[in-house]
């Protein structure tokens, strides 16, 4: 398919976690599919082709509602990349929740995935977070199954290192193309990582050091979650960050959120933001960052990162 292509740029994602209604077992209605209607017209209104789901989401019920609006709309599932992740089991009665990547787990995720999404394949699974328990060979062998059985074309990851994404890719056969991390001017720690060596600061950087380096090396695309901090620094917030943010809108001629995405886009790894909200007007204050190269100058990117950060660079 055509929308294939768009899985090798940093062009955004919408992400469908606000899907679906509440996130515990009462069942979906027809405002959440109608809500979830909404959002998607406005993705795809423009040009947002990659849709980012997980199997917990709402306790499935995104994934579902995001099935209902394929149904009724066909031929839309021949124009968009389908991505979802397993791996994360939420707590339920006695049993405490848990990362779960054992292989007929993952196997068995993926077939849930498939009938809640309506769909006969995945166009990318990534795996949700890392379990310590379950050996790469385990879960190279299911995902190798997967993909013999044409049930999901493209493989990767969320919130593993680069250790953890290269103990991986050495049992695999199939490449690895995605780690999904959270990043924003907000959660500036993946970046600050790449400076803070030789510092006493960096005793204070969780972030592991080397994994955007390892991936940027590898063609390993950056894809951000949270990519638009929570509205911290949009929706009529009155900080420097935001008053920056909106005087670089205004002077650029477009959003705040556009120039929150820019400034991931901005980064040579071309990190692909995940577009959370699932408010239609938001989705639609993103437009630039889908249609325009970042409009960003090496100046502005660092002037939004040192007044994110309250302080001068090491």
């Amino acid at each position: 398919m055509t929308a294939q292509t768009d899985v090798l740029t940093g062009r955004p994602l919408y992400g469908c976690m606000g899907l679906g209604g509440t996130w515990d077992d009462e069942p979906y209605a027809a405002a959440d599919i109608a809500h979830a209607e909404a959002a998607v017209e406005a993705a795809l209104d423009i040009g947002i082709t990659e849709f980012d789901h997980a199997d917990i989401y709402r306790r499935g019920k995104a994934e579902a509602v995001f099935g209902e609006v394929l149904a009724r709309a066909p031929g839309l599932r021949e124009r968009i990349v389908l991505q979802t992740k397993c791996g994360i089991r939420q707590a339920d009665g006695a049993l405490p929740g848990m990362y779960d990547l054992r292989g007929k787990s993952i196997v068995r995720r993926v077939e849930e995935s498939l009938t809640r999404l309506r769909t006969d394949v995945l166009d990318v699974l990534l795996l949700h977070r890392p379990d310590p328990l379950t050996g790469p060979e385990e879960i190279a062998e299911a995902l190798t199954s997967l993909h013999a059985q044409g049930l999901v074309r493209r493989f990767g990851v969320s919130n593993m290192s680069a250790a953890q994404i290269e103990l991986l890719r050495s049992h695999l056969d199939v490449p690895l193309f995605a780690d999904q991390l959270e990043m924003s001017l907000a959660r500036r720690d993946w970046v600050e990582a790449g400076v803070l060596v030789n510092t006493e600061a960096a005793t204070g950087n969780g972030f592991p050091h080397g994994t955007v380096e390892y991936c940027h090396a590898r063609g390993i695309r950056l894809q951000a979650w949270g990519a638009l901090a929570q509205g911290r620094y949009t929706d009529g917030q009155d900080t420097p960050t935001a008053r920056l943010v909106t005087a670089l809108a205004d002077r650029k001629g477009t959003t705040p959120e556009t120039i929150l995405l820019w400034w991931l886009q901005r980064h040579p790894a071309r990190i692909a933001p995940v577009i959370g909200t699932s408010r239609p007007e938001r989705i639609r204050a993103c437009r630039d960052a889908v249609r325009r190269a970042p409009g960003l100058t090496h100046e502005e990117w660092y002037d939004l990162w040192v007044t994110a950060r309250g302080g001068p660079l090491p």
